[in-house]
């Protein structure tokens, strides 16, 4: 029985064969489409394009860009992941994440919002072309988790204001949280009543939802599940839709009791080159090299950022639907997406992880179900943005609440002091910083994660044990920050003892040395010689003796395990 594409198993095969297959995996699936695949894809495309045009519009709310911007950014990568991609599930487009990245960067500026999805695009397009993914490596899971857990709290906030339709509140959190409580009074009413009942429709529907009905149940109850199902998935779109219409009816009686959404601009975005200078609103012509310079550490953590939300939630799913994803091509079209989008007005994008389980669960078989999607956004644009005046802000707000609210996992807490607990302290610092400027909290983060490494590397554990003579373990590899360390304690326990003692360096678990440590060795080695006493080392890998024995040390000896070591103590201790 055939099986469902899944955009990467194919090509492995063809690797060797066609480099052109390798760079665009739509060659490995296209040919062996089957007719069955396409109604999977559009149910599937479908089903993900009713779920995006609620979030977009409201994830340009989180960015500060006009709402239409969500929109933009939302269909390009539909087509690029189509050409690109190699995982059949993945959705690309705005998140929440990467929204807040987005603001606290450009402020809620357009034109810089734009020239920075181009700037990302190209960042991430070259680490492809260059097999960096490997950066992504340094990025702690302690620190992804304090950052999620600090940008949903950040993003859920945001949007309390919007729920209680006040105005006038700063964007920058601390102040955000002063005056949203300070403003309560000011409160209006339409809001916080349309806010509070999308937020219960929103979570009665999530509660609702479950997988689609298997095979062998009747078919009654299949169809019920089905439904179920079918309009939990598409909540969003139900509840903004229908707290439209209730704006709608209001303001056609005169009745103004909503914050709307307002004017929006109308149809496809034009495809031109991106902007590579602004103008302030006093008419001041910010250049180029002026607007980078102003992204700051943004420039660097966002496109990394993007790189890993995307590919996380790639490898999730391959896992999932047990097949394999290219890492390094997973970049390429992540970076080629906000390329190409910053030609249609897009800010940066990534995978959603939401929008990418909604399509695996309603069984998309490649990644044309990405074009599906595509299609519905440009279809609204073209058609419903008129319609997009009335939607409630308060509609969005609970949307984007509902959709970050399970990113606060607070139970990774206590997960991580029973495995870890300095892991803590890169956890914490990341989670803190974030609530200052989100690119402080990760970049931080990554510093105090990079130190504790450092750290790990510059201090092995030594174990030190007595038999006679003095053995020590050391368990890991060695390199030039270690070398002090293990002079120090060869040092204190061997040679700056009465008498000196001989000492047994077991090696079996050191696969490494650099030039640093050969230097420290052979002075070591003379240290030993002058107080009469003697180093051999045991165990020692094949590739480390190799080097050791490049190196010409004088007094060098080796056994191949401590035991053998130690018996040539003693024969060396009986013959003086």
């Amino acid at each position: 029985m055939d099986q469902p594409l899944d955009g990467r198993g194919s090509l492995r095969g063809c690797w060797s064969y066609s480099t052109l297959q390798a760079w665009l995996p739509i060659l490995s699936w296209l040919p062996k489409y089957k007719i069955r695949y396409l109604k999977m894809d559009l149910l599937a495309g479908l089903t993900v394009g009713l779920t995006t045009v609620p979030q977009a519009l409201a994830y340009a709310e989180v960015a500060g860009l006009p709402v239409q911007f969500g929109l933009y950014s939302a269909f390009m990568g539909g087509f690029i992941y189509t050409l690109l991609g190699t995982s059949k599930d993945v959705t690309l487009g705005p998140t929440a994440i990467m929204s807040l990245l987005c603001f606290s960067v450009v402020g809620g500026q357009p034109h810089r919002a734009i020239l920075l999805s181009l700037l990302c695009g190209i960042i991430q397009a070259a680490m492809a072309l260059l097999r960096l993914g490997f950066l992504l490596d340094f990025i702690s899971y302690p620190v992804i988790k304090g950052f999620t857990c600090a940008a949903a709290v950040t993003i859920g906030f945001g949007q309390v204001k919007n729920i209680l339709g006040i105005r006038g509140v700063p964007q920058h959190f601390f102040l955000e949280v002063y005056y949203t409580f300070y403003k309560i009074p000011e409160a209006r009413v339409g809001d916080v009543v349309l806010g509070l009942v999308c937020l219960s429709l929103l979570i009665i529907f999530m509660c609702m939802k479950s997988p689609p009905a298997s095979a062998n149940t009747s078919t009654f109850s299949s169809f019920a599940r089905k439904l179920v199902w079918a309009v939990a998935t598409m909540r969003n779109a139900l509840v903004v839709i229908a707290a439209t219409l209730v704006a709608y009816s209001w303001d056609a009686y005169g009745y103004h009791v909503f914050t709307i959404t307002g004017h929006t601009s109308q149809g496809l975005p034009p495809f031109r080159p991106p902007p590579t200078s602004d103008t302030t609103p006093n008419g001041t012509v910010v250049s180029f090299g002026e607007i980078v310079e102003g992204f700051g550490g943004g420039l660097a953590v966002i496109p990394l950022m993007g790189l890993l939300e995307s590919i996380a939630i790639a490898k999730a799913f391959a896992s999932q639907n047990n097949y394999r994803i290219n890492a390094n091509q997973e970049l390429l079209a992540i970076g080629v997406t906000n390329i190409m989008g910053s030609f249609v007005s897009a800010y940066p994008v990534t995978g959603s992880f939401g929008r990418t389980a909604v399509n695996s669960q309603t069984g998309v078989c490649t990644p044309a179900g990405g074009i599906v999607t595509s299609v519905i956004v440009l279809l609204s644009l073209a058609f419903l943005m008129p319609a997009f005046y009335y939607i409630p802000k308060a509609s969005l707000a609970a949307v984007i609440i509902c959709a970050v609210a399970p990113m606060v996992d607070y139970r990774v807490v206590a997960k991580i002091w029973r495995i870890h607990k300095l892991d803590l302290l890169p956890f914490l610092l990341t989670f803190l910083l974030s609530f200052w400027e989100v690119q402080y909290g990760i970049i931080g983060g990554v510093a105090i994660s990079g130190a504790l490494l450092l750290h790990s590397t510059a201090r092995p554990k030594i174990k030190v044990s007595d038999h006679g003579v003095v053995v020590m373990e050391v368990s890991s590899g060695l390199s030039f920050p270690a070398v002090e360390h293990l002079s120090h304690i060869m040092h204190s326990q061997a040679l700056q003892v009465l008498p000196p003692r001989s000492v047994v360096l077991d090696w079996h678990h050191v696969s490494t040395i650099d030039y640093t440590v050969i230097s420290e060795l052979r002075d070591l080695l003379r240290q030993f010689e002058l107080r009469k006493v003697t180093l051999t080392f045991a165990g020692v890998q094949n590739s480390v003796l190799k080097v050791l024995l490049a190196a010409d040390l004088q007094g060098f000896r080796y056994t191949d395990s401590v035991d053998e070591a130690l018996q040539m103590e003693s024969v060396d201790l009986l013959s003086d």
